[in-house]
Formats: structure tokens, C-alpha cells, sequence
């Protein structure tokens, strides 16, 4: 009897095991059918748990080789909680929720730099940070006791006693990461707009334009004793990252070389740059809102989302009779660039509501704005499918972006609700269609989006708060 209901048992094994496999089912039900037979198994033969090597080997074989399967299969990369492995010192999954180094912020300070410097330029540049900030020898050196968080999304600094946020960037902004001795130096990059000169050259050639742009590069000085371990753990995120994007979009890496893509992308253009937006003085504006001292602005503000050329925050709603709307100056979709001559351009959203909530006892504001749309719109090149689009959706909200990837290139943000999709509303439409269709579109795609927070209070899904 043993003999037999051991026969049966790992035929049966086998067999789940093999039509699992075979017929792609989720990986849940397999779970479930090891499950019931080993359990069955262990109590035929009064095992414990803690005994599972002293089964036969056979048993022992088909597990190990049920998990060995289990990461050949192209699927494996749809499964939320395994990752392929990607080299350095943290573990992917630790990075995907977020890493934490402790280290002494040293000072910030800005450099201007080509498009492309070469590797060794770099690394000039951020010596000179250095020595721009780090004090002379025999002088106190001012620093900051803060936590360094690194994640696949964004690398933020936080002040080690309060936890406040000092800096935030998001992972795509980051152009180099260098570590000389105890110190890290981490280098954000931002293109200066274009200036009004160069749109009035008739005879330019956008080629050598592009050379000769400047960038502007955010240094950010930090020592600590953990300074290689840092720099090794953001170069990781970078990779985890793809592999994330990969994964998300069921694209095998070894589908499609990382030369070919990078090809591809080298043949696209930015669509809808919003430097050469904003660079046009007809869009930007400065404005004066007169009110009662007391009184609030009486705008609702959203960020502009993840994938901003420059990150600032958006004008989503307006108080009804409020000194906003009452000025008739300022409509929603306008993004504001500066106000009473502080620039609110890369600061957090809770960091420019507390700027303008501290407006409330002036009877005259000052705005700089850009005139733009509330909706924004999105051209995608996708040539075939090997190509990954490079976002991820949720309920119909771009939840995730690649950086330098053909969505980014086209305009997509992340936080934006998808409106539309090749002329056709998306609003209604289930979250596994919206994926369906952006899945299988190849070609030129295009797409309208809005700001989540914007489209919510827009359609009443929440109660505007007014600052």
C-alpha cells in the first residue's frame, strides 16, 4: 500500500506540476497543488516539516527542480515579488521599498556642464563641488547629521532628528553619483531654458544648438564612512529599475538587446519639450493678484508630475469669487513658476503650499507663470512590441516611468491620468482594457493626460482644499 500510494503520489506530483508549467497557470495554484501534496505526503509518512531533506530524493529533486523551472519561464518576470538578480550590495527587493545610510550633508552648490560630459569631466566636476564646499583643513567644516533614502523611484534626504525632507529627486534626475574617499557627491542635472536669441538664428543648426546648450547641475556634498557602499547602492537602483519596467511590461531583457534600444531612442526627439515652451515669452507671465490681508489666494496646487522637464507645481481649482478667480488673471492648467521672486521649480508640493499659505497677510502677490493646458498631451513612437513602452498603469494613473525611455520621451508623467487613447476616452474604461490596448499598440501613439489630483477634483471625486 505504501509502495503504491507513493507511485501515485509523485506521478501525480509530476503531472500537476507539468501542466502548471505547461499551460502557464499562476503561480498561486501551483503553490496550492505542492502544497496539498506535500502535505498529504507528510502525513502518509509522519514527517515533520523540519524533515523535509530526509524525503526521498526524488521528492526532493521535483521541488528543486519545480523552483528551477519556476525562473526560466519568460512569466516569472510578471510576478510581483521576484526579481532577476542584478549586482551590488543590496538585495532588489530591499530597494524597491527603499534603503536608508546615515551620512553628514556637507552643502550644495550648482556647476554649469555640456550635455554629455565624458566620464573624466565628471569626476573634475565633482572634485571641484568638493572643494567648494568641504572646508580648508583646521576649520570647523558646518554639516548636518541627515538619513540618505535610496529606492528605484527617487533618492531623498532627510534630517536625521526631525525626519523632514530636505531634498527630493526623483532616480531619472540623477546624472552621476561619485565617491572620493569618505565623501559622495550626487549630481542632479536640469537644462537651463534656451535663450530668446537663439529662436530669432534663422540659419542655426539644431545640431551644433545642442552642443553648445548649457546644463545646470545641482551638486549635493555628503560624507560618510559607508561612501562606496552609497554610491554602488544608486548605480544598483538604476538597474533594478529597468528590470522593474522589464518585468511590468512582459518583456524578456534578452528579447531585445539594450543596444537596440538605445538605437531607437537616438532616433527620437522630445515631444512636447516644455523648455521650448517655456522658453517663449508669449506663455510666460508675471502677474499681480491684489486681495485683503487675511484673505487666502484661494487655489487648490498639484505637482506637475514625475517626468517634468521642470518639476513645479500646477493651479488644479480655484475658490469661487476668491482673489484668484476674481482677478481673472490666473486659469487652471497654469503652471507657476515663482512667486514674490521665490522660485518654487523643484521643491516639494508641501513646501510650496506653505509658501503660499504664508501669503495670507499680504494685500499684494507677485506670480510668474506659464501658460499651459490642463491636459497634456503625449505622442508615443513604439515601432513593434519588442519595444517597451516604459510605464506602468493603475486604474488608468502612470504610476511608474523609465527613465530615458521612448514614454518619457513622448511626454507621459507620472501621477497623470490617462484621458485618452488615439482619439478615444479612457475615462470609463476598465484598468485590464487600458493595458490591453497599450500593449498591443505599436506605431505613433497618442494620449491625453491630466494630473490625478487635477482630474479628481475636476470630476467632484474629492472636496477642493483651498490655500
Amino acid at each position: 500500500v505504501r509502495s503504491f500510494t507513493y507511485t501515485s503520489l509523485y506521478l501525480s506530483l509530476y503531472l500537476s506540476l507539468y501542466l502548471s508549467l505547461s499551460l502557464y497557470l499562476p503561480s498561486i495554484y501551483l503553490s496550492i497543488y505542492l502544497s496539498i501534496y506535500l502535505s498529504i505526503y507528510l502525513s502518509i509518512y509522519q514527517t515533520d516539516p523540519p524533515t523535509l531533506f530526509l524525503l526521498p530524493s526524488c521528492i526532493l529533486c521535483v521541488l528543486i527542480q519545480t523552483v528551477y523551472i519556476f525562473h526560466g519561464k519568460s512569466w516569472y518576470f510578471n510576478l510581483p515579488t521576484l526579481l532577476p538578480p542584478v549586482p551590488g550590495p543590496c538585495d532588489p527587493e530591499d530597494l524597491i521599498d527603499g534603503i536608508i545610510f546615515a551620512a553628514n550633508y556637507l552643502g550644495s552648490t550648482q556647476l554649469l556642464s555640456d550635455k554629455t560630459p565624458s566620464k573624466n569631466v565628471r569626476m573634475m566636476q565633482a572634485q571641484e563641488a568638493v572643494s567648494r564646499i568641504k572646508a580648508p583643513e583646521g576649520e570647523a567644516q558646518p554639516m548636518t547629521e541627515v538619513d540618505l533614502f535610496i529606492s528605484t523611484q527617487r533618492i531623498k534626504v532627510l534630517n536625521a532628528d526631525s525626519q523632514e525632507t530636505m531634498m527630493d529627486h526623483p532616480l531619472r534626475t540623477i546624472s552621476y553619483i561619485a565617491d572620493i574617499g569618505n565623501i559622495v557627491v550626487l549630481m542632479a542635472r536640469r537644462r537651463m531654458p534656451r535663450p530668446d536669441s537663439m529662436d530669432s538664428v534663422e540659419a542655426s543648426d539644431p545640431a551644433e544648438d545642442e552642443k553648445q546648450r548649457q546644463y545646470k547641475m545641482i551638486c549635493h556634498v555628503f560624507e560618510s564612512e559607508d561612501a562606496q557602499l552609497i554610491a554602488q547602492s544608486i548605480g544598483q537602483a538604476f538597474s533594478v529599475a529597468y528590470q522593474e519596467f522589464l518585468r511590468a511590461n512582459g518583456i524578456n531583457p534578452e528579447d531585445l538587446s539594450q543596444k537596440e534600444y538605445s538605437d531607437l531612442l537616438n532616433t527620437q526627439d522630445m515631444y512636447n519639450d516644455d523648455l521650448i515652451h517655456f522658453s517663449k515669452s508669449e506663455n510666460c507671465k508675471d502677474i499681480y493678484i491684489e486681495k485683503q490681508k487675511g484673505e487666502i489666494l484661494g487655489v487648490v496646487i498639484v505637482e506637475s508630475g514625475w517626468g517634468s522637464i521642470l518639476p513645479t507645481v500646477i493651479i488644479a481649482n480655484m475658490m469661487h469669487a476668491g482673489p484668484s478667480e476674481k482677478s481673472g488673471r490666473l486659469n487652471i492648467g497654469d503652471q507657476i513658476m515663482s512667486i514674490n521672486g521665490t522660485s518654487l521649480v523643484g521643491l516639494p508640493l508641501s513646501t510650496c503650499q506653505t509658501i503660499i499659505k504664508g501669503l495670507k497677510n499680504q494685500s499684494r502677490i507677485k506670480l510668474n507663470i506659464v501658460r499651459c493646458p490642463p491636459v497634456t498631451t503625449v505622442l508615443i513612437r513604439r515601432p513593434d512590441l519588442r519595444y517597451q513602452l516604459g510605464f506602468s498603469v493603475q486604474n488608468g494613473i502612470i504610476c511608474s516611468l523609465m527613465r530615458g525611455g521612448i514614454a518619457e520621451r513622448g511626454g507621459v508623467r507620472v501621477g497623470h491620468r490617462i484621458i485618452e487613447i488615439n482619439g478615444q476616452s479612457v475615462v470609463a474604461t476598465p484598468h485590464e482594457k487600458i493595458v490591453h490596448i497599450l500593449s498591443n499598440a505599436v506605431g505613433e501613439i497618442h494620449m491625453k493626460t491630466m494630473p490625478a489630483a487635477m482630474y479628481r477634483l475636476l470630476t467632484a471625486q474629492e472636496q477642493p482644499v483651498y490655500i
